[in-house]
C-alpha cells in the first residue's frame, strides 16, 4: 500500500510539473477599456480602415477587399465590397476567418436595386481576419475576399474587442 501511495503522489507531482511548464493558450478574445468607437470609416481606394471616437482616429489598419475591389457591390457573387453607410450588426466568435464583425449590408435600397435586375444583392459581408484561407491568399493577393473587408488575425482581435452593435460604418470608394 505504501508503494501505491508513493507512486500516486509521484505521478501527481509529475503531472503538476508538466502542467506548469506548458505555455498558456493565447485567447483570441481581447479586452478594451479605451474611448468608445463611434464610427468606422473605410477608404477602399487607400485600403484603410479607421476606428474613430467622434473625429479622433483611435486605430487605423491596412485592409484587403473583395476580389473585384473597384465599384459598389450590386449583386451576389460580383466580388465587390459595398459602398455606403451601414451598421455593425453582429459578431461571430466561431468564424472560419478567426473572428468576424458583421455589416448590415444589404439594406432596402441594395435589395431593391438588385431585384430590379432580377438578381440577389448578396450578403454576409463582414470585417474578418485572415483565417486559414487568408494566410495562403493575403500575402500574395491583397484583395481576395468575396466582398468582405480583411485584416490579419491579430488586428481583428482588436477590432472585435473595440466595436459594439449599432456603430455606423461608412464605406467610401
Amino acid at each position: 500500500m505504501y508503494r501505491a501511495t508513493r507512486r500516486t503522489v509521484s505521478l501527481s507531482l509529475l503531472a503538476l510539473l508538466a502542467a506548469c511548464g506548458a505555455p498558456p493558450k493565447k485567447s483570441k478574445f481581447k479586452g478594451y477599456d479605451g474611448p468608445e468607437v463611434t464610427q468606422v470609416v473605410i477608404n477602399k481606394g487607400d485600403r484603410r480602415l479607421y476606428l474613430l471616437n467622434n473625429r479622433t482616429v483611435l486605430k487605423a489598419y491596412d485592409i484587403g477587399l473583395g476580389n473585384e475591389p473597384v465599384g459598389d457591390k450590386q449583386f451576389e457573387g460580383d466580388g465587390k465590397t459595398p459602398e455606403g453607410v451601414y451598421f455593425i450588426d453582429r459578431f461571430n466568435p466561431r468564424s472560419q476567418y478567426h473572428l468576424s464583425v458583421g455589416i448590415s449590408y444589404p439594406d432596402a435600397n441594395d435589395k431593391a436595386y438588385a431585384q430590379s435586375f432580377g438578381f440577389l444583392p448578396g450578403g454576409d459581408i463582414f470585417i474578418h481576419g485572415w483565417g486559414p484561407e487568408g494566410r495562403v491568399k493575403a500575402p500574395k493577393q491583397r484583395d481576395w475576399t468575396a466582398g468582405c473587408i480583411a485584416v490579419n488575425d491579430e488586428e481583428i482581435e482588436e477590432i472585435y474587442a473595440m466595436l459594439r452593435p449599432g456603430v455606423p460604418i461608412v464605406i467610401n470608394p
